[in-house]
């Protein structure tokens, strides 16, 4: 049976993603460390870490890879006629933290979240280096759903989403859509389907076309999220 390297803290080289197990589909390292640097590099590569608080630090980059292209988002009609009612505010970068935190506190199998206190603290350091991004949706003044990832060039790899109020994380993603179409991205990385991103518009792509499209994306400029920050005025 193939198994996967350990990774040394101070040696942040990883395997090639084509290397990467099909079973289970994607595991390519184990070890290393969170610094931002690290994961900097991971995401460079085409992967992210994914583990819960029993196990070490594992790296992914699965085939096929769940991605959407933010010029082809059809937010859909019920969606669609949420958004025109506007009843309700997005941001940009306000309020990170608590993004992170309410992802982390969704339920989830066996009561058991990957989104543990050293995964916020690692996302909360690369969000202070300008690297992590949140958007959020609040209705009533009260932030009633949101998500977080990681930009660079000009892409997006999505991390996680929650809402307390319903359409509240789509209000979000489809805002993210709105914003990274303006900046021409191609994709937005949501790494492995399940049914609620499909019902996004989400697609499976072959780990060769996702290579095409990462080194694409991130030979473009990075988005100015500086720019960004604050209130989302845009016609989603």
């Amino acid at each position: 049976m193939k198994q996967v390297p350990w990774l040394p803290r101070d040696h942040s080289v990883f395997p090639d993603i084509d290397e990467a197990l099909d079973d289970p589909n994607g595991l390519l390292a184990a070890g290393g460390d969170l610094s931002v640097d690290w994961l900097l590099l991971a995401y460079r590569c085409g992967i992210f870490p994914w583990y819960d608080a029993e196990q070490p630090i594992l790296w992914w980059s699965p085939d096929p890879r769940c991605v959407i292209d933010p010029n082809t988002f059809n937010p859909g009609r019920s969606l669609a006629k949420r958004l025109r009612k506007r009843d309700f505010e997005v941001f940009v970068d306000r309020d990170f933290k608590s993004v992170i935190e309410h992802c982390s506190n969704r339920p989830s199998a066996g009561d058991r979240t990957w989104i543990t206190p050293e995964m916020q603290g690692a996302y909360v350091s690369l969000h202070e280096a300008g690297f992590a991004h949140s958007i959020e949706c609040y209705i009533d003044n009260q932030l009633a759903g949101g998500l977080y990832g990681v930009s660079l060039g000009n892409l997006f790899f999505g991390e996680s989403m929650f809402h307390h109020v319903t359409d509240a994380s789509k209000i979000a993603f489809a805002s993210l859509m709105a914003l990274m179409a303006r900046v021409q991205s191609r994709m937005v990385d949501c790494q492995i389907t399940n049914p609620h991103l499909e019902s996004l518009g989400a697609i499976e792509i072959s780990r060769r076309e996702f290579r095409t499209l990462l080194s694409q994306g991130l030979a473009a400029p990075d988005i100015d999220w500086r720019a960004l920050a604050g209130k989302v005025n845009l016609d989603v």
